[in-house]
């Protein structure tokens, strides 16, 4: 009797972590570069305020570059609770993604994270002006970052991150499989061996 009631008092797990056509994606994850689903997945959870993730953005670029129409790149909200401006860069994105700019706002948010990152007030006013020089609706995007279902979205990625084992940023997966990298070479290599499959 104690095995059936432990097993009912269990939370369920997130519906969301195998909603989407890829792996380790939901319906909604934002896929940067699409080469279709037989191709390898590549899933990064990320921070925009984490300066190893600023340090890796380059990196990434030149990965995506490399492997550019053959591998699946998906990018998924981590925001670190010790990151006073990584919620709302989140959110930026987010509202951003609503009116098709996601990988604009990305790209712009990592580029300047040294004007904003590691600060102790809030940046929203900067990223709204990112989002007028990138020519959203300033209505629109206002009222995607004000709307709980953007902060909902952020959160469900990082549920799911923390249900994958996600512990620090940045954090890839390769098909649904945790990568753990000492070293730049690690991550390529798993790329190597997954496109030549």
């Amino acid at each position: 009797m104690a095995l059936v009631v432990v097993l009912m008092t269990r939370p369920a797990a997130p519906e969301s972590r195998t909603e989407g056509a890829l792996p380790g994606t939901r319906a909604d994850s934002h896929v940067l570069d699409a080469a279709g689903p037989d191709a390898p997945t590549l899933v990064e959870f990320l921070d925009f305020e984490c300066e190893a993730c600023g340090a890796f953005y380059p990196v990434v670029e030149q990965i995506r570059e490399q492997y550019e129409g053959g591998i699946n790149y998906v990018v998924r909200y981590y925001p670190l609770p010790g990151h006073f401006n990584s919620m709302n860069a989140a959110l930026a994105a987010e509202a951003a993604s609503e009116q098709g700019k996601f990988e604009e706002m990305y790209q712009r948010l990592f580029e300047t994270q040294t004007q904003w990152g590691e600060q102790q007030t809030s940046r929203a006013d900067l990223f709204r002006t990112f989002a007028e020089d990138l020519g959203l609706d300033l209505g629109a995007y206002d009222a995607a970052v004000a709307a709980p279902a953007t902060r909902e979205r952020v959160e469900a990625d990082f549920n799911d991150g923390q249900y994958l084992g996600v512990s620090g940023t940045p954090s890839f997966f390769l098909d649904g499989e945790k990568l753990e990298l000492t070293q730049l070479s690690d991550l390529t290599n798993a790329l190597d061996e997954a496109t030549n499959r």
